[in-house]
């Protein structure tokens, strides 16, 4: 890294649920729908979820219309982040001028902006590990507008905070994965039922009632009912699941032969 590099870099500054800003975007800021193009969004499973029934795809169409994957840094665990489109300046390819086609079902990174998060866990109590900080980019004028939000209060208004609780789990096993040291790898296997089940929702249930899987463990009559009718319910067993896979944890017990 050069001296002029380290001068212009920004370090981020901790923010807490209650720190305070002033922000607001709309149509009548000069940068509006700048921020949605030369981006990078990684997709969490429940913005697939939400994506692909607004746009009536299953989520193996859309994956592979509207998404790019790439091996998270530092965990070894594939993600999927939002393809650009070939223009000069790399937009969204639902973003255009008057705003975003899918507002109402945007994914979690474009809820959070202008913060970012880098949550140390998702556990329920653990408030003192949240992390959040400002995305710089210098464009960005709305911070010279003068509506005032705490963090909670900008979590809370646009929605976010829905999305972290049901990608609590699967946040969670990043962060386990992580603290993991670089030696220790994942069979293809693992990874590929880490992405089969937090970003092919479709696929997923098949292989939950189209093979032996419910032969195989028990569970009881209502959590299976559950699952068939309920893509969040269906996800958050998928995660319970992982953590058998990916961490041995004994959640799911063998029918006895």
């Amino acid at each position: 890294m050069t001296n002029s590099e380290k001068t212009a870099r920004i370090d981020p500054i901790k923010l807490s649920p209650d720190s305070e800003f002033k922000f607001q975007c709309h149509k009548g800021v000069k940068c509006f729908t700048q921020c949605c193009r030369g981006i990078k969004i990684i997709l969490t499973p429940y913005d697939i979820i939400r994506l692909k029934n607004r746009l009536q795809l299953s989520s193996e169409e859309f994956l592979a219309i509207y998404t790019e994957p790439e091996m998270l840094e530092k965990t070894d665990l594939p993600v999927v982040t939002l393809k650009l489109l070939d223009d000069k300046d790399e937009s969204c390819a639902f973003v255009r001028d008057d705003g975003c086609l899918l507002y109402t079902d945007r994914p979690t990174a474009c809820r959070y902006y202008p913060l970012g998060t880098a949550f140390l866990s998702h556990k329920d109590g653990a408030d003192d590990d949240e992390f959040y900080f400002f995305i710089h980019e210098p464009h960005c004028l709305g911070f010279e507008e003068k509506k005032e939000w705490t963090v909670r209060e900008w979590r809370k208004d646009q929605g976010v905070d829905i999305h972290d609780e049901i990608n609590a789990e699967w946040t969670d096993l990043l962060v386990r994965k992580r603290s993991f040291p670089m030696n220790i790898r994942l069979t293809e296997e693992s990874k590929q039922m880490f992405f089969l089940t937090s970003y092919n929702i479709d696929k997923f249930k098949k292989f939950v009632f189209e093979s032996s899987f419910l032969s195989r463990y028990q569970f009881d009559p209502e959590t299976v009912e559950k699952i068939r009718n309920d893509e969040i319910a269906l996800l958050k067993f998928g995660m319970k699941w992982l953590k058998n896979i990916l961490f041995k944890e004994e959640d799911f017990k063998q029918k006895e032969v």
